[in-house]
């Protein structure tokens, strides 16, 4: 007999990107972790991402607020390189999914790792392959199933599991493609951090429908110990209270306010020196 799992209403949010629908969020007791209602799927799923603003699928550079996303990716990218090499691995083998327009995957390539990437959207998956000048090395495919047998030292998922339909499946292929002992590296919003609290249903990171799940720390430990994994390491990413204030500032009073959103920010982060609940965390786990 399936357990039942008890779910409550929390919030509703809006969809600021995209459609203006409007969205629960549930709270799943298992898990303690909230979940987008209703869920979208397949095609309905596929539609919410077809926006010019969604900024992870192009390389724009034209608003304040594109800028300021790539201003910030160029130097998460040194950061996320020197995670994954001190790692200790046998082959420097990478799988990152939801590469989008492949800068970390072409950084990676760059510094010795052999790299495959995982992009569904077909405009951001050929930017990453026209930067790889993919050959049999490094090769992008638009979903999971295309990797095959193959085994990974590392798999990252920066901000991508929040995205992905049937998570506890989905969990278990990561599982599949890890080595013995490889490493998973997971980035996503902790929607228990001060700015989360702070802007509510405005909050950027909700990102509904696009993100179905929203992770606390305990989030992640519960579901991947679930299958015999170990969460062994969690790392704050500073720069994200910063990001998410501005568009949240945006969602809720119709304009930018640039000195409101650093004040928030900012305050995520000093809070967060204590409670240890930053804006957006990354998880590492050992498949142990």
């Amino acid at each position: 007999m399936k357990e039942k799992i008890h779910k409550e209403y929390i919030l509703t949010c809006q969809d600021f990107t995209v459609s203006n629908q409007k969205f629960d969020l549930i709270y799943n007791h298992k898990f303690e972790m909230l979940e987008t209602s209703p869920m979208p799927k397949g095609e309905e799923l596929a539609s919410y991402y077809e926006s010019e603003s969604y900024i992870s699928h192009t390389d724009s550079n034209k608003t304040l607020t594109d800028k300021l996303y790539q201003f910030v990716k160029s130097f998460a990218l040194k950061q996320k390189l020197s995670l994954i090499n001190s790692f200790n691995t046998e082959e420097q083998k990478l799988l990152d999914i939801g590469c989008g327009t492949g800068d970390f995957l072409l950084t990676c390539k760059n510094n010795g790792w052999t790299v495959v990437g995982v992009e569904p959207n077909s405009k951001a998956k050929n930017l990453a392959i026209s930067k790889l000048n993919s050959n049999k090395k490094s090769k992008v495919h638009s979903n999971l199933e295309n990797i095959g047998t193959q085994k990974f030292d590392v798999i990252t998922l920066w901000h991508v599991l929040e995205h992905v339909p049937n998570l506890e499946n989905y969990i278990l292929k990561l599982k599949s493609l890890l080595k013995p002992n490889g490493i998973l590296v997971i980035a996503v919003p902790n929607y228990r951090s001060f700015d989360a609290t702070h802007y509510k249903q405005f909050w950027a990171a909700y990102d509904v429908p696009r993100h179905l799940w929203h992770f606390s720390k305990k989030s992640i430990q519960l579901l991947f110990s679930d299958v015999h994994m170990n969460l062994i390491n969690i790392k704050p990413m500073l720069f994200d209270s910063f990001y998410v204030s501005l568009l949240s500032e945006k969602y809720k009073s119709g304009k930018s306010n640039l000195l409101k959103a650093f004040f928030i920010g900012l305050l995520s982060n000093m809070k967060a020196l204590v409670t240890k609940e930053y804006s957006s965390l990354i998880y590492i786990i050992n498949n142990g």
